[in-house]
């Protein structure tokens, strides 16, 4: 197996590719915007706010103006309502769903962070253990695509696959080519693959929660099928794997941790809009890697919205004296032109 790490630091923001056998399969980001106190495996002082028998748990205040919700499943916690507790995030915010931490026990003080997350550096050592990141302008193409590829659907020999995710659960269709739907040795080979991209683009993406995995066919070897989607998705005792029933539907669940990507890259997601604060920094990429593609060029100038531009203006200022950037109203937030002198 082929693993490629990219390292892509551009002021303001951190990113970090990962792309096994040429598919790309993580892509971290760590942004001077992101609130430390909510990143996954940070630690804080929190305060019980509110029970919530009817969920198993209780919420609880972090002191950064948010809440988390902790699970009490299992009981042997001693969590009352006012009580000072030290917890860890275990899983980020997303839509419409609070973050989540785990007790750790008695705490005291105000509300505040004790103990920051794991670096990315530290993440990437974990999942590409040994391998040397490139860097410069080849990382920040590669995370240009890993984006892209997490916005279409992963293709397989003589087959597709469809990766969607709603409210309540991600779903999968692996399909077949119509010549070959009844060739077992066809279906069965693009069952595979389809159980490999799936994992692929759903790690990509950040997704987890209820997957259903629409296979191809019925009449599964059941343990086969298993064997194959615990390669494919991790053998993490957090998954829950559950067996393939009459309709030909393999169904899981993938623990939440970190914020779906989506989520992160857009302000709203649906149609894939940058906030102004998202626009600044992919301002800033885009001088970066003007400046490095042409090195003889005196002068690179961005034309942005001006509230983009004051806000990539400190971040900007960073690349040196022939990054520059220009107000320009007539340009949507999250639009931007390069001219060169």
């Amino acid at each position: 197996m082929s693993v490629e790490v990219f390292l892509d630091d551009t002021p303001g923001e951190l990113r970090a590719v990962i792309r096994r056998d040429g598919h790309f399969e993580h892509l971290l980001i760590e942004s001077e915007r992101d609130d430390l106190q909510m990143r996954l495996g940070a630690r804080s002082v929190a305060r019980v706010r509110q029970a919530a028998p009817g969920l198993k748990g209780a919420f609880v205040d972090l002191g950064v103006g948010g809440e988390a919700f902790m699970s009490l499943r299992g009981g042997g916690v001693a969590a009352p309502v006012g009580s000072k507790i030290e917890v860890e995030l275990v899983a980020e915010h997303r839509a419409g769903k609070a973050p989540a931490v785990r007790w750790i026990g008695p705490a005291e003080g105000e509300p505040r962070l004790l103990t920051p997350a794991p670096t990315l550096t530290e993440a990437l050592a974990r999942l590409a253990p040994g391998v040397t990141p490139v860097t410069g302008k080849a990382a920040i193409e590669a995370g240009w695509q890993a984006v892209e590829e997490s916005q279409t659907h992963p293709a397989i020999p003589g087959g597709t696959v469809a990766v969607e995710r709603t409210r309540a659960m991600v779903t999968v269709d692996i399909d077949l080519n119509s010549h070959d739907m009844g060739r077992a040795r066809e279906r069965d080979a693009a069952n595979r693959r389809g159980l490999l991209a799936a994992a692929r683009a759903i790690r990509l993406r950040r997704w987890a929660g209820l997957v259903a995995i629409d296979l191809i066919g019925a009449g599964h070897d059941g343990a086969a099928i298993l064997k194959v989607a615990k390669a494919a998705f991790g053998d993490d005792p957090r998954i829950a794997y559950g067996p393939v029933n009459r309709f030909g539907v393999l169904q899981l669940a993938l623990p939440w941790e970190r914020t779906p990507l989506e989520e992160v890259l857009y302000r709203h997601p649906s149609i894939r809009a940058l906030g102004a604060g998202q626009a600044a920094q992919e301002v800033t990429r885009r001088i970066k890697f003007e400046l490095l593609s042409d090195t003889t060029r005196a002068r690179i100038t961005a034309r942005c919205p001006a509230e983009v531009a004051r806000l990539a203006a400190p971040l900007v200022a960073q690349l040196g004296p022939r990054a520059h950037l220009r107000a320009d109203d007539s340009l949507p937030t999250g639009e931007h032109v390069i001219e060169a002198e």
